[in-house]
């Protein structure tokens, strides 16, 4: 006879301590699908074995799992990493529970042995939002990580996701991205069926998506069963005992219980290698759980009720403590309890040894008590000091409406976890928002946190509308912080004119403090920026400058990046560059608001990209990455990979600045910031039509146009309009391309951003128009680009614009070979393109072969570059002159195999050869480990490999020297 102690389930199955059962168990063979003790998955081992086996080759993998508790899931995950262990491959394993749900990275920090400490506690009312650092926390664990993995290979497992923090999830979808080049194995388990987590149904579907495997553990099939049966029993089932699949439903644990408890009390009889029963009692299955504990003695039921409060995972000291009971008095029921097979011992602590058994022990506890005990768990918890983290999992529970000490210990809580987890702040305050009295003295404070934390994570709209209620309750001292936090919000949420009035409301007042002045002045100005009011801002901001004395750095700040803009609206570049410079050398030197920090150094590459001054552009781009990453400013983010796409496209690198878009975007998508994700789109969909792809340039504009977010601040809108109306003359639709620019065709201001910001529009806008036969807005075009060249002698690159804008308005080839100096590759073939198109029209002997020469030349650097939509173009006017170009001297880009490749994807490629991490190549590169491995990602792709193995031998035999130059 078999008892409980003897027996465990895996993965659906069950097995015993027979030596037989033991071999098959602790050797397994990989190639095997079936033995005692792992019955009925035969596929599902076949993908754990290929996963496991594929890490040899170094390669690694997503295996998603998800079903009905008691199903086999956990058994899964343990039963894998014991043949890991034994195939010689390192081991990681975490486990998310209901208790350590409010504590960031709790599953992932178990499991790698990291800290799972989270930052300290900020208690200051912040103005703009606290400092989000739930990049840095995940990069504190990603950076071991990588290091782990890099010296080989590893299974991490990750079980009961369904009790995973915020951050956990948006660790992994990072990390299992960010780590894919290596032999890295997850393995992530959840229970699924009732009330699914939006979030982790999210996540579960962008890594199926990404590339995952994913399997749903089913009921037992009727063979499956019988083998069970068999392994238990010792023999074969008889239709009466094959039945009792049907009571257990093929939940294999229930049916392992259920079997355990009938063999104990004599129902079936074993003969001639079949067993049948002698008993026609068929409870139903959840009751045999329900007899095991009854079974129990009471002191031993009374104890397991106490544990299960504290979590399916338990220490003895705490056990001890919520009893005030001694180790050696509760060591009978503990032993009791563990022989029954209720409990088991798992490292320093004891787990029940199923959620079916932790969740009948706490199903007995009458709804009073249960939070009686999760009170006093509560309190045992915050009385030790340290963290309230732990202690808020057992007060959500049990705190009612005004329980002072309760609602003071969430409140400690959620500060706590603002800056590393602020949804899980942001839940917190909210619940004990719901719990407070209205007289509470202790409402503000519960409110201003909550309303930080709502901002951090997007949530502006209620962030707004709790931020006004409580402003309708804040003690005078704190109401001008608070609206200048709302003032914030609402600049956030897309809305100047709002944040506009707020800031001039809260400046209308009196005795307000300096800092908080200087603020509202700043988000004002910032206002104005973004509506393009420069004249009401140009004023405001010059009488700031003028009395600088008595405004503070901040107010400087804002009224000088509003001066840089206006000044580049207005054309006047070198004015802007100073202010710009000024406004630098403060924020470097002066006291200003961290969002301040990186805004003006993005606004300054901008303004390089604007002047064709890539490397300049580049490195003010790296100088505000390093400070959004420093500063917590989660918020902006994506924004640097975005920037550096933007000028890898002038650069003519258009794999590089695909990998960045699609970074940038990534990273917007992990954090929610959707604005972002529309820019990257907008971006991606300008790719794909230089590339000639025009569907997925259609596919990526009908994505950015289903994102409800306002337009980012500093630029986005000009890249959307500017790329849906490239993809409508593509399609032949010139009406609705001179429709979709009427704004910036008919405003100076607009049009002169509009030059600034996008690269060829004064030319490309020009032809446009004169193909709608628009003439004036073709003249407004040149018109503007002269103005631009004029007030700009110093920057030539405006004089060459006005030149290309200006032949083609004119038909002047003379003004066009004047332009061929463009600065930009696709520019200088597009200037040769329209060269070309004038002289195949133009009378004269020499016309045609001036024309073929030209148009030669534009395909030449179409082709240089991948654009091969222009090449296509190109191509189509060399055949109308007689002239057929299929293989050009400088042939184009492969698609797949190693002369595919970039010149950066080289230099990524040379340096994981030399065994470099994501992080060494980037820290090299000067680029963001996101973008290294997106041109992994996409280098893995074109070579048709998995692993950094497979990459570095490829190097090795395609470019031997590489690895030593990189």
């Amino acid at each position: 006879m078999l008892g409980a102690a003897d027996t465990w389930v895996v993965h659906g199955f069950m097995g015993d301590s027979s030596r037989r059962g033991h071999e098959a168990t602790s050797e397994p063979d990989f190639c095997r699908s079936s033995w005692p003790g792992w019955r009925g998955r035969a596929r599902e081992w076949e993908l754990v074995a290929g996963l496991l086996q594929a890490t040899k080759v170094g390669r690694g993998g997503v295996l998603l799992v998800e079903g009905r508790s008691g199903v086999g899931k956990s058994r899964l995950l343990g039963i894998t990493a014991t043949a890991s262990a034994k195939a010689g491959l390192a081991v990681a394993q975490g486990t998310a529970d209901e208790l350590t749900q409010l504590i960031p990275l709790a599953p992932l920090t178990s499991a790698l042995g990291q800290s799972g400490r989270a930052l300290p506690a900020d208690d200051r009312l912040t103005v703009c939002g606290p400092a989000d650092q739930r990049l840095l926390l995940v990069e504190r664990l990603q950076g071991p990580l990588e290091q782990r993995v890099a010296q080989g290979p590893l299974l991490l497992t990750l079980d009961d996701l369904h009790w995973a923090d915020p951050i956990t999830l948006l660790a992994l979808r990072s990390m299992t991205r960010e780590l894919a080049s290596y032999p890295l194995v997850w393995m992530l388990s959840r229970t699924s069926g009732s009330g699914d987590d939006p979030r982790l149904n999210c996540l579960f579907d962008v890594l199926e998506r990404d590339g995952a495997n994913r399997i749903t553990l089913e009921a037992l099939d009727e063979r499956a069963v019988t083998d069970v049966i068999t392994d238990v029993l010792g023999a074969a089932p008889d239709p009466d005992v094959l039945a009792l699949a049907d009571i257990a439903d093929g939940n294999p644990f229930l049916l392992v219980d259920l079997l355990e408890k009938f063999n104990g009390e004599g129902v079936f009889q074993i003969a001639d290698g079949h067993a049948r029963m002698v008993s026609a009692r068929l409870p139903h299955a959840q009751a045999i759980t329900q007899e095991r504990l009854a079974e129990l003695s009471a002191p031993t039921r009374h104890m397991l009720q106490g544990a299960g409060i504290l979590g399916r995972s338990f220490s003895v000291r705490d056990l001890t403590e919520i009893f005030g009971e001694s180790t050696s008095g509760l060591l009978p029921m503990l032993e009791e309890a563990m022989s029954a097979g209720i409990v088991e011992s798992a490292g320093d602590e004891l787990t029940f040894r199923h959620d079916l058994l932790w969740q009948a022990v706490v199903g007995t506890i009458p709804t009073p008590i249960r939070r009686a005990l999760h009170h006093n768990a509560a309190e045992m918890l915050l009385n030790r000091g340290g963290s309230a983290v732990p202690a808020a999992a057992h007060l959500i529970h049990s705190v009612g409406r005004g329980d002072t000490s309760a609602l003071l210990g969430l409140d400690q809580a959620a500060r706590e976890v603002l800056r590393s987890s602020p949804q899980t702040a942001a839940d917190l305050a909210l619940r004990a928002l719901e719990l407070s009295d209205s007289t509470d003295p202790d409402w503000f404070g519960r409110a201003t946190t909550a309303v930080d934390a709502l901002t951090v994570i997007g949530r502006l709209s209620q962030a707004a509308d709790l931020a006004r209620t409580a402003l309708g309750r804040a003690p005078p001292r704190h109401a001008p912080r608070l609206r200048c936090a709302l003032a914030h919000i609402l600049l956030l949420s897309g809305r100047p004119e709002d944040a506009i009035s707020e800031a001039e409301s809260l400046l209308a007042q009196q005795d307000i403090p300096d800092d908080l002045r200087g603020i509202a002045e700043w988000t004002m100005f910032w206002g104005l920026t973004w509506l393009n009011d420069f004249r009401t801002g140009r004023q405001q901001a010059e009488a700031v400058l003028a009395d600088r004395e008595q405004h503070t750095d901040a107010a400087v700040v804002g009224a000088l990046l509003l001066l840089a803009r206006f000044a580049m609206v207005d054309g006047r570049i070198a004015d802007s560059f100073a202010h710009l410079c000024e406004a630098l050398h403060i924020t470097d030197t002066g006291t200003v608001e961290a969002i301040q920090r990186p805004y003006t150094r993005l606004i300054l590459s901008l303004h390089y990209r604007a002047v064709r001054q890539f490397d300049e552009a580049d490195i003010a781009i790296q100088a505000a990455e390093e400070e959004i990453k420093d500063l917590g400013l989660t918020v902006l983010a994506a924004q640097p990979a975005l920037f550096r796409s933007v000028l890898n496209l002038g650069a003519g690198r258009l794999d590089d600045a695909a990998a960045e878009a699609q970074a940038g975007k990534t990273i917007a998508e992990e954090l929610g910031t959707h604005g972002f994700i529309r820019v990257g789109l907008s971006i991606l969909a300008v790719l794909a039509l230089r590339r000639g792809d025009i569907d997925a340039a259609v596919g990526h504009i009908e994505r950015f146009q289903s994102i409800l977010a306002a337009p980012e601040m500093l630029f986005g809108s000009v890249w959307e309009r500017w790329v849906m109306a490239a993809v409508a003359e593509a399609q032949g639709d010139i009406g609705r391309a001179i429709e979709v620019l009427h704004t910036i065709y008919t405003d100076e201001e607009e049009r002169r951003w509009t030059l600034l910001t996008t690269p060829l529009t004064a030319a490309w806008m020009t032809r446009l128009a004169l193909a709608a036969a628009n003439r004036p807005y073709a003249q407004a075009m040149v018109d503007t680009a002269e103005y631009l060249a004029r007030n700009n002698p110093d920057f030539p690159v405006f004089a060459t614009t006005f030149a290309h804008a200006r032949g083609i308005f004119h038909q002047d080839p003379g003004a066009l070979a004047a332009a061929a100096d463009q600065p930009e590759p696709w520019a200088r073939a597009l200037v040769a393109e329209d060269l070309g198109v004038l002289w195949a029209g133009a009378s004269g002997a020499d016309a045609p072969a001036k024309a073929v020469d030209s148009l030669d030349q534009a395909l030449e650097g179409y082709e240089r570059i991948g654009a091969l939509w222009d090449v296509a173009r190109v191509r189509a006017r060399l055949r109308a002159l007689g002239v057929r170009r299929r293989h050009w001297a400088q042939s184009q880009r492969p698609s797949f195999g190693w002369d595919s490749l970039t010149d950066t994807e080289r230099a990524v490629a040379g340096l994981i050869a030399r065994g470099m991490t994501n992080r060494q190549a980037a820290a090299r590169m000067f680029l963001s480990p996101h973008t290294v491995s997106t041109h992994l990602r996409r280098m893995f792709g074109k070579l048709d490999i998995a692993s950094r193995a497979e990459l570095a031998r490829i190097v090795a035999e395609e470019c031997p020297e590489l690895p030593k130059g990189a």
